[in-house]
């Protein structure tokens, strides 16, 4: 739904009524927008829509208020009925150290075990920066790394697009987390970062997404920030494409 927070932020229901209405029988969502959690959780169930994800962002802005609020959080997110709790963003340095890595590790170990404890897991979205070298490895696999040092805590909500622009191989990070991405975000690129629908840009979104498949990665959600259009109606384009790979 985050691709749609244009449409949610005027009217969550009528937009869910929408999205039903294209094809879509599987949603993430991003923000409750005035909605009660139950009450989203409830329509979505009678339009035959499961919501197994959402983006819980984080309040590093006041780190004094961040674990209070993350917990009212995960109480809306369980009201919502989710299994996945995915943290859309972290702060990062220009030059990330290990102490960045700590002290963002710390946090989402706390998050991860506030999530476990009411039955859900935390997952970790990526933009393009996470792939920058701490001590000659990405940033995000040193995050993964402690985060999940005694026990998984954390799992990886991947964005494909970013992964890419950032020069990562997408093989090779499945295979180094075989059995351990339950999200997929796809998407594709045109003119540098620019978003496109999928099939439109530069990235070979069929070739990936069957990767993504073989991998068994549990769920595919796209994501799309700029449009020529409505982003309803790249909404409905993108379910097309993924309709013609037999995967909607």
């Amino acid at each position: 739904m985050y691709s749609l927070r244009d449409e949610i932020e005027r009217d969550m229901m009528g937009t869910l009524e929408k999205v039903a209405e294209i094809g879509y029988a599987t949603i993430e969502a991003a923000g409750y927008f005035n909605a009660k959690p139950e009450c989203l959780r409830d329509r979505a169930e009678s339009l035959g829509i499961s919501i197994p994800s959402t983006l819980v962002a984080l309040n590093f802005k006041e780190l004094n208020k961040l674990q209070s609020d993350f917990a009212r959080q995960v109480k809306m997110a369980d009201e919502l009925g989710v299994s996945y709790i995915v943290v859309p963003w972290i702060p990062l340095q220009e030059s990330p150290s290990m102490e960045d890595i700590e002290f963002l590790s710390g946090v989402l170990k706390r998050c991860g075990e506030q999530a476990l404890k009411a039955g859900m897991k935390l997952a970790l979205h990526n933009h393009e920066y996470e792939w920058k070298l701490v001590d000659g490895r990405p940033a995000y696999d040193r995050i993964m790394e402690a985060v999940c040092e005694e026990s998984e805590l954390l799992a990886p909500a991947l964005d494909v697009g970013y992964l890419m622009l950032a020069g990562g191989d997408l093989p090779d990070f499945l295979e180094r987390y075989r059995g351990r991405v339950p999200i997929a975000h796809i998407r594709d690129f045109k003119n540098g970062r620019m978003d496109t629908e999928l099939g439109e840009g530069v990235l070979h979104c069929e070739e990936y997404i069957k990767e993504l498949e073989r991998s068994a990665v549990d769920y595919l959600f796209v994501e799309q920030e700029n449009f020529e259009g409505s982003s309803l109606q790249s909404a409905k384009a993108n379910y097309q494409f993924l309709q013609k790979l037999g995967l909607a």
